[in-house]
């Protein structure tokens, strides 16, 4: 169902106070709303559960709702019961719906008596989508085990019964048990001091969605990046990590000369295992990050620029649905643009926006039509579909047209306005043209129409007058890869000693979707790509070469699929391997070995692509 209409915008000037309800929640916040969450859990290892109890401070909209609606998935509940205002628990009748694949469970609490407070006292699953965990053998210091928490998009309700809804926002604090030796963070304030004794409070009173509640219990040691952050990662990673993380005192400092103060009080980084299914995830005060990006010369630190963006662009104005997540991730992802710019200068910039934008190019007029739009209609658009690229380089392209047209000083003071407008709000894509009418479009009359505004937003595919930088090392490269596809430039005759990542990336995605097996092996003998530790860089090159015939890369690629849970990284080589029937045979006896380190999220994603080309006869 379409949320609002389309064409009827024209009267949409103020921001609405109602949102239509959230296809991807059972809750029913119109009727009666969470306003505040405490936690009080104990991580079980043994078991692979979190259990204990989700007190729900309760805002009662309606004075007539006799019942609070809560989604769920997998959890074991004991009993809930009603707090009132001396503490005094009364038990409340309540009744678990049979689950649905996608949804979960719903849960239905008779509450007649509209409490102040609801306490569930309940344990999650081993299975819990929204958790992962590790076996020391699974860590990097394979000396203790490891859990964390993957929230986005509708998993928190795998691991505390709420209202998972991004249009709900809630203060909450936590008091977390864990064994001795083991660190425990939130997507709260951390201490980084703080004992290793078994006991953790956090306590997080800025209003977050569900999707930013997040949790990482483990062998985690801290190292301080500047005065108001710090990289958290295993004993052995730490380092590492610190030194790969060094500016990102900087990055903050350059956001907030743009956008305004940096809310959040502090803006630490957990480096989690390689099985993280996410490049990065923008909890708030703590981002969780991938190993991957620790490749030495800071060139893919662009990911932390793009998830402490979030700290304005996704956390502080939040996407009310996830219809309209491209309200966090293109705009998020513009303003990375802007920091990395800004650090390390537009040629980087710009061949980041390129390899974006080329891919996006490469592969929209695929998707199907509602699947191109920012703002589709939501039938039929799963919440983690909504993730795609369309959200984030459409989204971003989108921002840097309205750059282009009205200038960077106006368009910087509107985007500071915007975040300042909205500020703890979750808005809409109306919301967001709501204000973007008045404080930009008809600020400066004859910059930009209202069609073409409407023709980004609502329109298929790219529209055709949308500009892009240039890069004169990737005009270089192209020139170069047509020579050594023509045959009249060897591919150790390429000008690649000094190429970065972003330009070994843009390369690679230039070439041929098969490219033939010949011309493969003269780039692997020149650059030795085959074992590359930049994953960035693997993906790309296995893909190539699994889809040209090149058997005898095989066991580096499956060593590169078994290492990394990265979803991003590692399903284009699945649905490369699939693609042939000895292909997908040795794709399965990967994931046998694969399969247990693997996030369930990556699980989901691996099965699927095995049924697909199941169906399909391959």
């Amino acid at each position: 169902m379409r949320l609002f209409p389309a064409l009827a915008l024209g009267a949409l000037l103020l921001p609405l106070v109602a949102h239509a309800a959230d296809p991807h929640s059972y809750a029913q916040p119109d009727q009666v709303r969470v306003t505040h969450l405490d936690l009080d859990l104990n991580v079980d290892f043994a078991h692979k559960r979190l259990e204990g109890s989700a007190t729900l401070e309760l805002d009662w909209e309606n004075p007539r709702a006799a019942s609070l609606i809560l989604d769920t998935r997998e959890l074991k509940i004991a009993r809930i019961v009603a707090l009132g205002g001396t503490g005094k628990a009364t038990p409340l009748k309540y009744s678990l719906a049979p689950p649905d694949k996608t949804l979960g469970s719903k849960l239905t609490i008779s509450t007649p008596m509209h409490p102040a407070s609801v306490r569930i006292v309940y344990a999650t699953s081993p299975g819990a989508t929204g958790l992962q965990w590790l076996s020391p053998a699974q860590t990097a210091d394979k000396k203790r085990p490891f859990m964390f928490s993957q929230s986005e998009s509708i998993h928190a309700r795998s691991w505390v019964p709420l209202q998972d809804s991004p249009a709900v926002r809630f203060t909450y604090d936590a008091h977390i048990s864990a064994p001795q030796d083991i660190r425990v963070v939130m997507s709260a304030i951390n201490d980084a001091k703080h004992p290793l004794n078994g006991n953790f409070s956090f306590d997080q009173p800025h209003p977050i969605p569900s999707y930013l509640l997040a949790i990482a219990a483990g062998d985690i040691a801290v190292k301080e990046t500047g005065p108001r952050s710090a990289v958290y990662a295993e004993p052995s990673v730490v380092d590492k990590a610190a030194h790969e993380f060094e500016d990102t005192e900087k990055m903050i400092a350059t956001a907030e000369k743009l956008y305004g103060p940096y809310r959040w009080g502090r803006y630490d980084i957990l480096v989690l295992p390689p099985s993280f299914p996410y490049g990065g995830m923008e909890n708030p005060d703590m981002t969780f990050a991938t190993p991957t990006v620790l490749v030495g010369d800071k060139s893919l630190v662009s990911l932390v620029a793009h998830e402490l963006a979030h700290s304005w662009s996704g956390n502080l104005v939040t996407a009310a649905s996830w219809r309209d997540i491209w309200l966090n991730e293109g705009i998020t992802t513009y303003v990375q643009g802007r920091i990395t710019e800004a650090l390390y200068g537009k040629a980087l910039a710009d061949e980041e926006t390129l390899l974006s934008a080329r891919a996006l190019q490469k592969g929209i007029a695929d998707m199907p039509p509602n699947a191109q739009k920012l703002a589709p209609d939501p039938r039929g658009v799963g919440a983690d579909d909504s993730l795609s690229d369309v959200a984030y380089d459409k989204g971003s392209w989108f921002m840097r047209t309205l750059e282009q047209r009205f200038g960077r000083r106006a368009f910087d003071a509107y985007l500071k306005g915007y975040f300042n407008h909205f500020a703890f709000q979750s808005i809409t894509t109306e919301q967001m043209l709501g204000y973007l009418k008045p404080h930009l479009i008809e600020k400066y009359p004859g910059k930009m129409s209202w069609a073409e505004v409407k023709s980004w937003v609502y329109g298929t595919g790219i529209p055709k007058d949308a500009s892009l930088p240039d890069s004169p090392r990737f005009d270089t490269i192209d020139r170069e890869s047509k020579d050594f596809l023509a045959g009249t430039l060897t591919a150790g005759s390429l000008d690649a000693k000094g190429w970065n990542t972003q330009e070994w990336m843009y390369f690679l995605d230039r070439l041929p979707d098969v490219t033939p097996l010949d011309k493969l092996q003269q780039l692997d003998a020149a650059w030795h790509l085959t074992g590359t530790p930049n994953a960035e860089i693997g993906m790309r090159w296995y893909s190539h070469a699994i889809a040209g015939g090149d058997t005898s890369v095989w066991p580096a690629a499956a060593e590169h699929m078994i290492r990394i849970g990265r979803l991003y990284l590692t399903l284009p080589l699945y649905k490369a391997f699939v693609k042939t029937p000895q292909g997908r045979a040795y794709a399965e006896q990967i994931y046998a070995k694969a399969k247990a380190g693997y996030h369930p999220l990556t699980q989901q994603a691996v099965q699927a692509i095995f049924a697909k080309a199941k169906k399909a006869g391959q």
